[in-house]
Parts: C-alpha cells; structure tokens; sequence
C-alpha cells in the first residue's frame, strides 16, 4: 500500500509517495515559471501547474504508483484561482508575492487577528472586482492553488480551514466569515465549503488516472496549506515543538495546542489536525537570494556560497533584503531593500556574504517577535531546499540563537500531504502521528558570536532608519 503526497509550491510541484510507515519510498518534481506582466504581480499559470504534475508523475517508477491507494495534497498558501463552473480557470493564478492590492488593504483596519498582506485572496478578490469585471462576472469559485488542482483531478470542491484562515476572508478557525465577505461585496457563493484536511476531497478521475498512470477511483484527501503539511510531514505534533523552513520564503513555526492569542505581526493560523500553529512569515529569503546572485554574476550556488563565506564579514555592509515588501514581524508591503556602508574595498564576496547575513537577520526578525510573545525557543527543525549548505546552516544557528536540527525527510510537505491521503483513506488515524515522526539530525547550534550579534544590531537599527524612505 502506498500513498502519495502532491506538494504545489510557488516554483516547482514536488511528489513523493510513502509506504505504510510513513517512509518515502519515491519522489520527483517539475518546475514552473512565476511570471510578472507588470510591477508588483505575481502569477503563474494554472495548466503549467497541471503539465507540471503529469511531468513529474511520468518520473515515478510505474510499480510504485500503480501501488497508490490515496492522494493528499499541499499547497503554497494565499494568492487565488478564479476559477469558472466547470473548473477552469479563468486566468492565470495570482500569487502569494503579489503587491498589486497594497492600497485596497483599507477594509482591514486593525487591530486584525491575523496580519493581511496584498497577496493574500482577500485583497486580491478585491482587486479583481473592479479591475477584471469580465473575470468576476464569469467566475464560479475563487479556489486556493491546491484546491483547483484537486479539482482539475476529479475532486470535489471544498477547502480546509488551514487554507481558509489565510485568505483573509475566514476566522482564524478557519469558517468564512459571511459578515466580512458582504462588506466587501464579494459574492459568498465563489467560497467553496470548509472540510477537515484529512479528509476525503473527491475521487481521481479515470481521465487524470490515464494522465498520472495512477489508478482511477482512488480518495483524494482535501489536504491543506504548504506550511501545515511540511510541519505535520516534519513530526511537529507537541505543543512547542518548532519548525524552520526555507525556500522561496521563510516560515517559522510553532504547534499550539490551543488558538494562541493575536500578536501584531505573527499569525495564528489551523495546522493540518485539529490544532494550531503559531507563525512568522518572512517573504525575502530564497527570492532575495536568488535576486543577489544573479546580480553579481554568480553562475552556481557552489560559487556564491564558496566567495561569500571565504570572505571576511564586513562590519559596515549590511544587506536588507526586502526586494518585495516584508510580512512578519514588519507587516510593511512598501520596504525594499539594498546595500549599506558599502566601501572601494568591497568585493562580490562581501556582498553576496552580507546577503546571507541580512537573510537570516530577517529571519531572526521573526523569531524575535515569537520570543517576545512569550515562547522561548532555543532549539528548532529545519526543513526546505534553501537550508542545505553546512555554512549556511551555521550561519543560521548564529544569527538566530537556536541549535538546528535538520528532518530526515527531503520532502517534508509532499510526505504531510502523503500522510493526509493515508488518514483519508482509513490506514492512519491523527492520534498516530507522533509515532510516525521522522529523524533529524543535529546540524548547527549558536557559538555565540558577539561581532554578528552586533551586525544584526547595526541592521535592525539601520531598518528603522530607513524605513520611512519608502
């Protein structure tokens, strides 16, 4: 018996298919490009989604996915899919980056129990009533990413509440808030009903069976956020127990058994059970990295990870890297970012080293305002395909204080989603998942040093120096 797990993330859908212990036994993955029609947006295609998905089926060895019984799903979160009665959408995707809606955020005055941000469904929604009429008049359901792709599958239309209270449209629990959804004048029939993440989203088609060499018939789980699936993929369960995940963003996450109270800046969001999670969200990471390296011609990560730690840090440079706004803890859709105390004796290796110490100063950002809130951490799982370099990793555990330890799981939201379609289809029940944690691995923890903690000083200083600027 095997169940597979369909991670939809922001560049690149990742698949991995788990045996009846959780294992992942096989994986494969097809990227995608994130388009820019104009400043600000951030769109993808949903059909690329779907080509991406059949492309990296076909990479599955055939026995294993002839094997599957069930099918889970995560997905990056906010953004929005406008999406007609027959499932197709109507236009490209907009995505959890886009800036487009930043004045329309007026209807969401604080205090809010959960920060908005411009790319979240809300605000969008808002943006295409009056700027896409043709859209909205068409439009049948504003689905969130993995949603339609269930959909696009043969599955039903619902969400989960882990989605759902992203979107700026729901209460933290995750149910539509219909008060909320008037006052905007957003039609409350385009929100698909809430169900639990676990479970059953539909059948697979025989149409998407054919597509996916998969056979036809099999549940689908209604799976659940990106964020959830890689916290409950990663073993998180335990109240406390905390997860660092990189990629395009960064998300800093801590189970909570019970909703935790609204905190400026953070979120408080449904995980993939029935419990909650504290989060802070930081946008600048992996794009903000990616942004710097092709900027100083570095043609691998090899390279700019070699020049940037063979250079000495700088104490005068320092990078902010908010190339596209900031989420947690500034909640400031306007920041942008740069270099600072640059001097005739600076290389590309200074730079691209003062890149990655404003990354994980942003980072420590977040993690602060969790600190202050009230939970002490000094020890987190990391997870994600931006945390693989061992100096990287170090750097980490420095700026932010924390030992690391690394999940012995390469793809921790696909093996959540996974997990979800084993819970769907019977084989685990939730109270089982604490047995089926995976490993990790101690990979850094803080030397305490005093010159990088004075850096990170000079940066939050220099933020709030700058800030005004924008």
């Amino acid at each position: 018996m095997r169940f597979l797990g369909i991670d939809l993330g922001t560049g690149s859908i990742k698949l991995a298919i788990v045996d009846e212990a959780a294992r992942e036994v096989a994986s494969s993955s097809a990227a995608y490009a994130v388009t820019s029609a104009h400043p600000g947006w951030a769109e993808t295609s949903a059909d690329a989604w779907h080509a991406a998905l059949v492309d990296a089926a076909a990479r599955l060895p055939s026995d294993e996915r002839q094997a599957v019984s069930a099918i889970g799903f995560s997905g990056q979160m906010h953004g929005v899919v406008p999406t007609a009665a027959d499932g197709r959408a109507l236009r490209p995707a907009m995505l959890w980056p886009d800036t487009r809606a930043s004045a329309l955020l007026d209807a969401w005055p604080e205090p809010q129990p959960n920060p908005v941000a411009p790319g979240m469904a809300g605000p969008l929604l808002r943006w295409l009533s009056v700027n896409e009429r043709v859209v909205a008049c068409e439009m049948r359901w504003a689905l969130q990413p993995k949603d339609w792709l269930r959909v696009r599958l043969g599955g039903t239309f619902v969400t989960d509440p882990s989605d759902a209270c992203a979107t700026a449209l729901a209460h933290p629990s995750g149910a539509w808030d219909d008060a909320l959804i008037d006052r905007l004048g957003l039609p409350r029939e385009w929100f698909a009903p809430v169900a639990v993440s676990h479970g059953e989203g539909g059948a697979l088609s025989a149409r998407a069976a054919a597509e996916l060499g998969l056979r036809a018939g099999i549940p689908m789980a209604a799976g659940a956020g990106d964020t959830p699936c890689a916290a409950l993929g990663s073993g998180l369960h335990a109240d406390g127990d905390a997860l660092l995940t990189t990629g395009s963003g960064g998300q800093i996450v801590v189970m909570c058994e019970d909703a935790p109270p609204s905190v400026r800046g953070l979120h408080a969001y449904r995980a993939a059970t029935d419990t909650w999670y504290r989060m802070a969200a930081m946008q600048n990471v992996g794009v903000a990295l990616e942004a710097v390296r092709g900027w100083l011609g570095y043609a691998t990560w090899p390279a700019a990870y070699d020049d940037a730690f063979a250079a000495d840090a700088s104490a005068s440079v320092t990078f902010l890297p908010y190339l596209s706004g900031e989420r947690s803890p500034w909640m400031n859709p306007a920041a942008r970012g740069g270099w600072l105390g640059l001097g005739l004796d600076d290389t590309r290796g200074s730079m691209m080293r003062a890149a990655f110490e404003g990354v994980a100063f942003a980072l420590r950002a977040g993690l602060d305002a969790i600190r202050n809130s009230g939970t002490p951490l000094s020890a987190m799982r990391l997870a994600g395909g931006g945390s693989i370099d061992a100096r990287w990793r170090q750097l980490l555990a420095d700026a932010l204080d924390v030992e690391l330890n690394a999940v012995d799981c390469p793809n921790a939201a696909a093996r959540g989603a996974a997990m979800l379609g084993g819970i769907a289809a019977g084989h685990w029940r939730t109270n089982e998942l604490a047995s089926l944690a995976p490993a990790a691995t101690r990979v850094a923890a803080p030397r305490g040093d005093a010159a990088l903690q004075r850096r990170h000083a000079r940066f939050i200083d220099l933020y709030g120096r700058v800030e005004g600027w924008f």
